[in-house]
């Protein structure tokens, strides 16, 4: 089946899809803008199996040009409006894209360098005109050419095949108990994984998806939760700090609130209980997952949350998901090994990249480059990302040991600790920190913390604070980006005129 007619082929016409700044859009709204959305393709001249790219902010428009884009049989290639102009470009070259829709900015950034471009806005509210139509599409073939986020270098482009779309949306329904009538708040953008997984879930039970433009401004997301009445919100943790440390998210009440969906990386243990006490009414839904993974992989129960606090959960339904050792075995409770999973969700490769994909999905089995361990009953607990572990004195940290750690100051709205090369540790452990709106916290102060329930070589030799955390387009810290900071603040140090 074509994913645009799984999402979209069923359902109440008049019921809600879609409520951004221009109004509320209804499913009829959506097929007819999504029909015309084929048919201007088809006017270029584009057949099944051409790339389309979608460049621009959530909105109403944006949802129809992607199912346009998937029921015409074409692949879409969605990629970050908030990339620099050249970037952008230089993605539309690589993967040969023939056409694209633009949101309003970007029509006006990207003038005369997109080739096809077409504009990612609704005609008007009527659905008169043909009825939207598929082209059946065999489920192995791609549906969307995806980049991964890039937090630690350049980021590759995964193939997703309609049948990963439609496996992994069966699967994250299958315990997420959604509904027609939830209306979920869309602060990530539809181009990363984790956006086009509320997308795809909340299209095919029917329910509405309120578009927030972004989370740079919590209260407003806090205001527009009351305001439409959601009752769903997801995020990765970046997006909860500062809810919870920059708003009245933890006061006010928001009864209509039910869902609460966190994944994207490790929410520290603290602060995925300070999500808990501020909508005690919200079921908190942990997950896991990956871009190779088209989205999710793992979810913890909300009732396991009290017993297995730092845990990822299990596989979710569909997937098999273990840690295994060096040799390929699974490794017993309490031992470190790495996440590979297997299951009708992976990918089948990275494009035009045999030996990535040889290298991270060897035989269709991902190995995800998170090392974690067990507990007796299967439970997985992520200790760090391969790359994110920092190599001090010869011992190996987990940055994530230390954050968790950080963020016990409720002071701190976002942390991130890295290693900085150093010439006598290799590297030493830095912390680049973000205070709450009016906090007096020091940097002194932050060390002194750390010290006292760290081990010595975990202890940051370094604690920058900062107004604002190094994110990429999905709203995730860029580690590598931390880094660069780090070392840029310690050149400053050194030169003269500096602090030291």
């Amino acid at each position: 089946m074509n994913t645009a007619e799984y999402l979209v082929g069923d359902g109440e016409s008049g019921s809600v899809a879609v409520v951004d700044s221009d109004g509320v859009h209804s499913y009829a709204d959506l097929r007819a803008q999504a029909s015309r959305c084929r048919a201007a393709l088809e006017e270029l001249g584009l057949r099944a199996g051409d790339r389309v790219g979608l460049i621009g902010a959530n909105c109403f428009g944006w949802v129809a040009a992607y199912l346009g884009v998937l029921a015409a049989g074409m692949v879409a290639v969605p990629i970050a409006h908030t990339l620099r102009p050249d970037e952008i470009v230089s993605r539309i070259r690589w993967l040969g894209v023939q056409a694209a829709f633009l949101g309003p900015m970007e029509s006006r950034r990207l003038a005369g360098q997109v080739p096809g471009g077409l504009p990612m806005a609704a005609e008007g509210p009527s659905p008169a005109g043909p009825p939207l139509r598929f082209v059946d599409r065999p489920a192995d073939l791609d549906a969307a050419l995806v980049f991964t986020s890039g937090t630690t270098g350049r980021p590759h482009v995964v193939r997703l095949t309609h049948a990963n779309l439609q496996a992994n949306t069966g699967s994250i329904l299958s315990y997420l108990p959604l509904a027609d009538s939830d209306r979920v708040l869309v602060v990530l953008p539809f181009s990363y994984v984790f956006g086009a997984s509320l997308l795809h879930t909340h299209l095919r039970v029917g329910a509405a998806l309120v578009v927030q433009p972004n989370a740079a401004f919590p209260q407003q997301m806090v205001e527009r939760m009351a305001a439409e009445r959601c009752t769903g919100l997801a995020g990765v943790p970046s997006t909860f700090s500062v809810l919870l440390r920059n708003s009245t998210f933890g006061s006010r009440r928001l009864p209509d609130l039910r869902i609460i969906q966190q994944a994207g990386g490790r929410l520290a243990p603290t602060m995925v209980e300070e999500l808990r006490g501020a909508q005690p009414q919200a079921q908190v839904f942990v997950m896991y997952g990956q871009t190779e993974a088209t989205a999710r992989l793992s979810y913890l129960p909300p009732q396991e949350l009290d017993r297995r606090p730092g845990s990822i959960g299990r596989g979710i339904p569909g997937v098999d998901l273990r840690v295994v050792g060096e040799d390929g075995s699974q490794v017993a409770a309490g031992q470190i090994g790495e996440i590979v999973a297997g299951g009708d969700n992976i990918s089948p490769g990275y494009l035009d990249d045999p030996e990535e994909t040889a290298r991270r999905m060897p035989g269709g089995v991902l190995r995800t480059g998170d090392l974690a361990t067990v507990d007796e009953d299967g439970y997985i607990y992520v200790v760090d990302r391969r790359e994110d572990f920092i190599k001090s004195w010869g011992v190996r940290i987990s940055s994530q040991d230390i954050e968790a750690v950080a963020l016990q100051l409720t002071d701190l709205v976002s942390v991130a600790a890295v290693g900085v090369p150093d010439e006598a540790a290799g590297e030493r452990v830095e912390l680049v920190a973000v205070p709450r709106e009016g906090s007096r916290l020091t940097e002194g102060q932050i060390i002194d913390h750390c010290r006292a329930r760290l081990a010595r070589t975990m202890v940051p030799q370094a604690v920058h604070l900062v107004p604002l955390m190094p994110l990429n387009g999905n709203g995730k810290i860029s580690k590598t980006a931390v880094r660069e900071l780090c070392v840029d603040l310690a050149r400053a140090d050194q030169s003269p005129g500096g602090s030291s």
